[in-house]
């Protein structure tokens, strides 16, 4: 062969492919690691929001205790359930009832009853009356509740009022709220 047939043969070699192998490596790396990422800081903000996923409980005497800590928007947020479904709580003792959001009812099964009117710090809303068997707080059951389904509330947090906050004795103290079934007899 002469020289230029060398140039030539040399030319027509296909270029090597680990260079651009690895650029979709190191990209696939990157995409990876902001993935992670993502799913980490969406995790430290849910427990910012619910700090009480995992509920702290104790006993006072033969009496379950359950010890709610603030989240950093000042609110008590827990996970707990509503006739054994999960729901999200926000305790609310400015709320007569529990108020269940009407997207969180109909997952339920909740009926819905008579009309209702309520006040709210936005004005007058209509909602539906209803009753749940059982609401669970870690080890505190109590039920039978009387609720009511908000058609306006378009969170997941069930807000739990004082029908089922009365049931209860709670305290709070710091940002910690301890709820815990009524001692016999008063204190």
């Amino acid at each position: 062969r002469t020289a230029t047939g060398l140039r030539h043969a040399r030319m027509k070699t296909p270029p090597d492919k680990a260079p651009v192998f690895g650029k979709y490596m190191i990209i696939a790396a990157w995409v990876l690691a902001l993935a992670l990422l993502t799913m980490f800081f969406n995790d430290q903000l849910d427990r910012q929001r619910n700090p009480n996923r995992q509920l702290k409980t104790a006993t006072d005497g033969t009496l379950p205790v359950v010890r709610l800590q603030r989240n950093r928007f000042g609110h008590y947020v827990a996970t707990g359930a509503i006739n054994d479904e999960p729901v999200e709580f926000m305790l609310d003792t400015g709320a007569t009832d529990v108020s269940v959001p009407a997207d969180v009812a109909d997952r339920l099964g909740l009926v819905r009853g008579q009309r209702a009117v309520y006040q709210t710090a936005n004005g007058p809303i209509t909602v539906w009356r209803t009753s749940i068997d059982e609401i669970r707080l870690g080890p505190i059951r109590v039920g039978p509740v009387s609720a009511s389904i908000n058609p306006h509330d378009s969170t997941e947090a069930v807000l739990l009022g004082m029908s089922f906050l009365r049931a209860l004795d709670f305290n709070q103290q710091g940002n910690t709220l301890t709820l815990s079934y009524p001692r016999p007899g008063g204190n």
